[in-house]
């Protein structure tokens, strides 16, 4: 975390002095990929409470490494996008740091006030990604739209989650993350907001502390882009430049889902029926309202935006299904579905990002008829990211899918896996219907932004997910693991 925000200051320092786009870009890949290697390499021996705010365990310092890793993928990827941006594009680099900041804080936390300031830090700097080409003459769709629509949405989900803080707060008298079930009662005698009580005093009932917990998810899944809570998700990443978009869609998402798990196994709020039963409707809403409208989508942007809703139903499956399972393995099936969710996410936002620039972005699904025939390279990268979207064997994406349908299993969980089946077939048709464009012929030959040396580093990070997406899905032994002695400390 102190690299990072080294990495932040000292971008701060090198655009006030002198704008280099190129020094800038590199100053920032650089001290992501030193904080990447020293977050790995502390990895084995760290597991200490910093502060009441953050906890340095080995879970936290597993996720540690892939965000900071992820930034810097993005940051990579950024670079050719932005090159012929008319604008000043230093300060990008600038946000991305500080929005990795906030991701790091967030994986760190075991305590709301971390959490919050996390967050917010994280979305802070995405509301100025979200919206940096907006004052060029060709840019990216509707950048003040999408973030305008993101700042407010995030800011009611914002509140549902301080509200949800404050009535779990006058349970508990803590901000840190408690088991609100063997929380308490207020005793005689107790001092309660400064004021000495002398008679009996009722502990708060079950009901409001399903009340608080609601609350919180409800502001999780805004930001998860659960149904119902996704209205902003296609839109905000339609609008949004492409980088951005695929930090918002894997860091973002991430970090918020780490947040989650570690409060729910703290807290252990899905013993109570009524929030098992909220996350089982959420779940099945998410997985068939997103495969569903994506369905209807001609813009790539959208369809992934509709497809990462489903994806994160998907992950909930696991989340519930460790209510009823003795030991880890629901925690290892999300850690291992939300790695091969990051992976198969960035690949596919990353050759939209390659072939589109900042003057012209190639998002409709019509723009990659015939790519087959003119970038099969990125076709074929294209095309294995999508099939393990789908879930298709010998990818990391259909060991994640075992690994979910396992939990399922295991917990009993029989209405969650069919409507898992069924969302997964109707994903299947919109994925490949996209690869189908690729391998027709070529009508009309598209400008797409002509590959210079400057582009030469994108190749080599979608060549590394490539890799990643394979080997996993071949090989996942090793990763498996490592998750479950992580896992154990959670």
């Amino acid at each position: 975390m102190l690299i990072v925000i080294a990495t932040a200051i000292v971008l701060m320092l090198l655009i006030g002095i002198r704008r280099s786009y190129v020094g800038t870009s590199a100053t920032a890949i650089t001290g992501l990929l030193l904080a990447t290697i020293v977050a790995a390499a502390m990895l084995p021996y760290t597991n200490q409470q910093v502060t009441p705010l953050l906890i340095v365990d080995q879970y936290s310092l597993f996720f540690t490494p892939i965000i900071c890793a992820l930034a810097m993928f993005i940051a990579i990827l950024s670079f050719p996008y932005l090159f012929r941006l008319n604008d000043d594009k230093e300060e990008y680099y600038l946000l991305l740091t500080v929005a990795t900041v906030g991701a790091i804080i967030m994986v760190s936390s075991n305590h709301f006030i971390s959490t919050i300031l996390g967050l917010e830090t994280l979305s802070m700097a995405l509301y100025g990604m979200v919206a940096y080409p907006l004052h060029c003459k060709e840019s990216a769709k509707y950048p003040l739209e999408a973030a305008v629509k993101y700042l407010v949405l995030s800011a009611v989900a914002t509140s549902f989650i301080l509200f949800g803080m404050a009535l779990l707060y006058a349970k508990t008298g803590t901000l840190a993350f408690s088991n609100v079930t063997t929380a308490h009662e207020l005793e005689a005698g107790a001092t309660y907001i400064g004021v000495t009580n002398i008679g009996p005093m009722q502990g708060l009932s079950d009901n409001y502390t399903i009340i608080a917990l609601l609350l919180i998810i409800a502001g999780i899944a805004f930001k998860l882009s659960l149904a119902p809570f996704h209205m902003w998700t296609p839109d905000v990443y339609e609008g949004s430049p492409l980088p951005a978009t695929a930090y918002l869609a894997t860091v973002g998402k991430a970090a918020m889902f780490v947040v989650l798990l570690r409060f729910l196994e703290i807290s252990d709020a899905l013993a109570f029926d009524s929030v098992v039963t909220a996350f089982t409707l959420v779940a099945s809403l998410s997985i068939l309202v997103g495969n569903l409208l994506a369905l209807l989508q001609d813009n790539l942007k959208r369809i992934l935006a509709y497809s990462s809703i489903a994806h994160m139903g998907y992950l909930l499956i696991a989340v519930i299904a460790s209510q009823y399972l003795a030991g880890t393995i629901s925690v290892e099936a999300v850690t291992f579905y939300l790695i091969a969710y990051v992976i198969m996410t960035l690949g596919a936002f990353g050759v939209a990002s390659v072939i589109s620039s900042s003057e012209k972005e190639f998002d409709e699904v019509s723009d990659y008829r015939g790519l087959f025939w003119r970038e099969p390279w990125l076709a074929g990268i294209f095309t294995a990211m999508l099939l393990s979207l789908a879930g298709i064997p010998l990818t990391v994406g259909f060991i994640g899918k075992f690994y979910l349908v396992l939990a399922g299993v295991e917990s009993g969980l029989w209405v969650l896996l069919g409507v898992l089946v069924v969302g997964s077939g109707i994903g299947l048709y919109y994925y490949l219907r996209i690869v189908y464009r690729m391998l027709l012929p070529q009508r009309d030959a598209f400008a797409y932004r002509e590959a210079g040396i400057e582009s030469l580093s994108s190749y080599g990070v979608l060549a590394l997910l490539l890799l990643l997406l394979v080997v996993l899905g071949i090989y996942p032994t090793p990763l498996m693991t490592l998750i479950q002695s992580v896992a154990a400390v959670i």
